[in-house]
């Protein structure tokens, strides 16, 4: 290719009236260039010639196998090889596949806003921060909770992040709703889930957990790993909290962040227009309230317990020191304890099996003579009477010692 400064030079004599042949002598430019650049009237681009690679005709078969193994070449140069017999280095690979990388990326980032109907779900999620209370730097855990069709929210900070913290603030925020949804969405919290399988999308939630859940009679459902935007609702929510109700904000004492916290929520954050549905939260929350379940009646989870617990030999489960009998034939068995208000219930098999007032001392017991029917016998039966004479003399004891008294 010419410089620019020679092609301009080239059109600039072909305007003036020179010929082709004349140019090229003048410049010392073969003369099919000249005539080149006078038809092109100006720099013409450069074109790398097309030649036919050991990929040529795989490009859709790249496109696919790049796109579903989330941008490893090297899987697919493997497949490559394995599939079609092509043996190329990873650097081809990548030069071929070079063009469905913005695509993938796309792909990655792309959100379809999910909405769900009034009453049906609440994402949940934990930010943290640093606050100036009492003139200290105190890290504060901030639990907000957010209602996915009206998007009310709800914030209450606590000290730490463990599992009674997230317990406390999804009772506490049904107890501010003035119901209960359908469905509770999170993240991949350690204290709520034991594991998630990015593969198969399989979740083992905590089992106090889910003995939570159980109680308040919710499902719930975790966002796959690393998309926390599944859950934006949120996420956005814990953004606003930091950056409109604590930021630039000092507490004399911990209750003096709750108090703002809950003006700050009746003031501004329940009457703002949101950006989404275009409404004050609070007004949405008109449509939403009726289809919320009540809470009345439904003692806080943490005060009640739930065990498993094993059916000893003697037929009963052992709690607190004390022994509480269930049906003989369940001996060996895991069993399920729940104590709420002073009973003790055993469940097993989703069965309700024996049922017990809570003893209060210790290593008492709580025995139903119906749990033991078949294995003793009953009252009615005579038992045999002791004769009070010894079985043996007492010289045969005597010689068996050696000596007398």
């Amino acid at each position: 290719m010419l410089e620019p400064e020679a092609v301009t030079a080239i059109v600039r004599l072909g305007q003036s009236g020179w010929g082709a042949k004349r140019i090229a002598k003048t410049l010392g430019i073969a003369r099919n260039t000249v005539r080149h650049y006078l038809r092109a009237g100006g720099p013409v681009p450069y074109q790398q010639p097309q030649r036919s690679g050991v990929l040529t005709g795989h490009e859709a078969w790249l496109r696919e196998q790049f796109l579903t193994h989330k941008g490893n070449c090297d899987v697919v140069r493997q497949l490559l090889a394995k599939e079609h017999g092509i043996a190329t280095s990873l650097r081809t690979v990548e030069r071929a596949c070079r063009p469905y990388r913005q695509e993938l990326e796309a792909s990655r980032r792309a959100t379809i806003r999910f909405e769900t109907a009034p009453g049906e779900q609440m994402q949940i999620d934990f930010g943290q921060v640093r606050i100036q209370i009492g003139g200290e730097l105190v890290r504060v855990y901030l639990f907000v909770a957010t209602l996915g069709y009206s998007r009310r929210g709800f914030v209450c900070p606590f000290r730490h992040e463990r599992q009674s913290a997230w317990f406390g603030g999804i009772e506490a925020a049904f107890e501010h709703f003035g119901g209960r949804v359908q469905t509770l969405l999170i993240d991949n919290a350690k204290a709520l889930v034991v594991e998630h399988d990015m593969q198969t999308r399989q979740v083992r939630f905590n089992s106090r957990f889910e003995a939570f859940c159980r109680h308040w009679d919710v499902r719930v459902k975790a966002c796959a790993p690393f998309r926390a935007r599944t859950k934006g609702k949120t996420e956005n929510g814990v953004g606003y909290v930091k950056k409109n109700a604590i930021a630039g904000y000092t507490f004399e004492s911990w209750a003096a962040l709750e108090a703002h916290l809950t003006r700050w929520q009746r003031e501004v954050a329940d009457t703002r227009i949101h950006g989404t549905t275009g409404m004050a939260p609070k007004e949405r929350f008109d449509g939403e309230r009726p289809h919320l379940r009540p809470v009345a009646g439904i003692v806080p989870f943490l005060q009640v317990r739930e065990l498993i617990r094993r059916v000893n030999a003697e037929g009963c489960v052992e709690l607190d020191t004390n022994a509480y009998s269930v049906p003989w034939r369940l001996i060996g068995e895991m069993v399920t304890v729940a104590v709420r208000a002073g009973t003790v219930t055993v469940h097993y098999a989703g069965q309700e099996v024996a049922h017990h007032a809570e003893l209060a001392g210790s290593r008492g017991r709580q025995i139903d003579r119906a749990h033991l029917l078949g294995v003793v016998p009953p009252l009615s039966e005579p038992v045999p009477p002791h004769g009070g004479a010894l079985l043996r003399p007492l010289a045969e004891y005597e010689e068996l010692v050696g000596g007398g008294w």
